[in-house]
């Protein structure tokens, strides 16, 4: 700036105003503060001003897999909300890596961003303590964790996770695989519960699980290559996952084994990823609104931001079942008697 202030011929002050508050600078210095800036090639740094402002209008989003649509999804919605503001949003992925999830934390507190929306992949919050007590706000999204000093925007994974084996539980499938996924992350082991629930619910129907320690195709892969070969009083005939990565890794490896999907082995997955509908299958699956998600957890955030007296809450969005042709076959709908054993109606399926 100094440089800026020489060569226009004006105070620091002057060019400070011109960068900040234009409206208080005459024509005649801010043209000549223009001038010098472009002949510089200055460019303002904009943490520096924020930080003698006391205030910025940058948000952090740090993001647990890009991989996964539900996340890109997540943050369309809160890009879109922080628009209206006038926010820009910075955003990390931490590529399901938690040692990555918390140096993004701490480069995000670094900058001194106004807030940070972040997805946790388990119960270790410690990051998210480190960053309040320097004052940055922070919204959890896709998890609570039972904290009253935080607010979140969740999907019910439990609610997701039962859905999705109650409707496997429905079509008459009495052997389940709960296919995939680490155990120590929040929303596996809730998304287990809720379909431990609908087992329990039903008494005549077993479900075994195998982890896997990546939320990745090839992991689907190799779930369903150990399992393909059992005999036929063995073999699973429903498998949920809690990835549609892994629940495609599950169908390329069945069909390519020679089974049929969904007549052996019925196969529901979880996300609602953009590439459900484009297999040679498509994919029923367990939908949630990552662009509410990402929007209400913003709003959220700017509301925090603003207001001295916000109050900390949860928002719980519920999930919903999207039914296709790995669990309905190529027809969209299973037979009468399947109906009346789910008592549901099965959701209209996406466009193939």
């Amino acid at each position: 700036m100094q440089d800026v202030a020489r060569l226009a011929g004006v105070s620091l002050g002057t060019v400070s105003h011109a960068l900040n508050k234009p409206e208080k600078v005459s024509e005649r210095s801010l043209q000549k503060v223009r001038t010098a800036v472009e002949q510089l090639g200055f460019v303002p740094n904009s943490a520096a001003r924020s930080l003698a402002a006391g205030s910025s209008t940058t948000v952090g989003l740090v993001l647990t897999d890009i991989d996964n649509s539900l996340f890109v999804d997540i943050a369309r919605g809160a890009e879109d909300e922080a628009r209206k503001s006038g926010h820009a949003l910075l955003l990390a992925n931490s590529d399901i890596d938690l040692g990555r999830q918390e140096s993004y934390l701490d480069i995000f507190d670094e900058a001194r961003v106004a807030g940070i929306l972040f997805t946790p992949m388990n119960a270790s919050l410690e990051g998210v303590d480190r960053v309040r007590r320097h004052g940055r706000r922070i919204v959890l999204v896709n998890y609570a964790g039972g904290r009253q000093d935080c607010c979140a925007v969740l999907s019910d994974e439990e609610y997701g996770g039962y859905l999705a084996a109650r409707h496997l539980i429905g079509l008459g499938r009495r052997r389940l695989l709960f296919a995939g996924g680490p155990e120590e992350f929040y929303a596996i082991k809730e998304r287990r519960n809720g379909a431990l629930r609908a087992v329990t619910e039903a008494g005549n129907v077993t479900m075994e699980v195998i982890p896997s320690r990546r939320l990745k195709s090839d992991e689907g892969r190799k779930i369903a290559a150990a399992v393909a070969d059992r005999p036929a009083g063995q073999m699973p005939d429903g498998i949920l996952s809690p990835s549609d990565r892994i629940a495609a890794g599950v169908i390329h490896e069945l069909m390519a084994r020679g089974l049929q999907v969904p007549d052996d082995v019925a196969v529901i997955g979880y996300d609602n990823n953009h590439f459900t509908t484009e297999a040679a299958i498509s994919m029923s699956t367990v939908s949630q609104d990552g662009h509410l998600m990402g929007a209400e957890a913003m709003a959220i955030l700017l509301d925090e931001i603003r207001n001295p007296d916000h109050e900390h809450r949860v928002l719980t969005l519920k999930p919903q079942l999207v039914l296709r042709e790995s669990t309905l076959g190529p027809n969209g709908r299973p037979r009468p008697e399947e109906d009346r054993r789910a008592g549901m109606a099965p959701a209209n399926p996406a466009p193939l």
